[in-house]
């Protein structure tokens, strides 16, 4: 019943919200952010305690405005989410503006293949919109598998609908389809900040140990593609703003798992500095440090 309920409760917010007018979407999505704030549920009081790693120096009132703002960005989220199918070619287009996005193209260009790896900030199924439809580059992406399957189903429809090639996280067999797609010269974006797997890589993050999936670095030793950092943030106009960072170059020496570990704590790395930047745009309401990983098994 509860999976039925959560796959309703989807379907009726791609259907609905995308139909509202865009300033009651709007106002929805930040009603639904203040309320779900104000209750302190266990996603406000996880994006807090995550957000007083990033802000060390926040008192609590600091925190709270930070929380706050993060709950309306996450919704904000959800809300354009539901709505990109409806947006136009030019809409997208001027939504959106990538600081150094000639390391995509130009890498993209020289047929080495690319692999963008960016954290959970701000919106990035806008940013891929975008690389399909303005850049006109099609992409491979992994989505974890969610329940129900019909909601999983979904999320794999929606997302191939805007452009993009999903393979599920689970099942092993996502590795060796990305691996071909970049030897081919192609382009496969991951959200790659938290470890999904329980066996990623350990890295310093914010000054405390954290892990984080070791695909990207492995896909980059393996095929030779560029493998580039990407952080993201919320404007008013444009709507959405990034940078691509710095290419993260395999090391020269070093076994294959010493080389994995400096090439992940070079992408954490950049990822912080998107964080700390642009920290009500982080959308990270689990536990991610280990620290608090052991806390939930004890």
């Amino acid at each position: 019943m509860r999976d039925r309920l959560t796959d309703a409760l989807y379907g009726l917010g791609w259907n609905a919200v995308k139909k509202l007018p865009e300033p009651a979407a709007a106002a929805l999505g930040r009603t639904i952010a203040d309320t779900a704030w104000k209750r302190r549920g266990k996603g406000v009081l996880r994006l807090e305690s995550n957000l007083a790693r990033v802000v060390p120096d926040a008192g609590p009132e600091r925190l709270a405005e930070l929380s706050k703002a993060g709950m309306r960005s996450y919704m904000r989220y959800w809300m354009e989410s539901f709505r990109l199918p409806t947006y136009s070619r030019e809409r997208i287009a001027r939504s959106v503006e990538i600081e150094e996005v000639h390391r995509l193209t130009d890498g993209l260009a020289s047929g080495r293949g690319v692999i963008l790896a960016l954290p959970h900030l701000a919106n990035w199924d806008l940013a891929g919109v975008w690389v399909t439809r303005t850049l006109g580059v099609p992409f491979t992406t992994v989505a974890e598998r969610l329940r129900p399957e019909s909601l999983y189903d979904r999320f794999v429809a929606y997302r191939e609908s805007l452009g993009m090639e999903v393979l599920p996280h689970s099942g092993g067999a996502a590795f060796g389809t990305l691996a071909r797609r970049l030897r081919s010269g192609g382009l496969v974006c991951l959200v790659a900040d938290r470890d999904l797997s329980a066996s990623g890589v350990e890295v310093k993050y914010f000054g405390e140990t954290a892990r984080m999936p070791a695909g990207p670095a492995l896909l980059a030793q393996q095929t030779g593609a560029l493998l580039l950092p990407a952080t993201l943030w919320y404007g008013e106009e444009p709507n959405l703003r990034g940078r691509i960072h710095a290419p993260v170059e395999v090391p020269e020496t070093g076994t294959r798992a010493e080389k994995t570990s400096a090439m992940t704590q070079a992408l954490a790395d950049a990822y912080a500095t998107g964080i700390a930047e642009h920290p009500e745009d982080w959308h990270m309401l689990q536990r991610l440090w280990l620290a608090d990983l052991e806390e939930r098994r004890t």
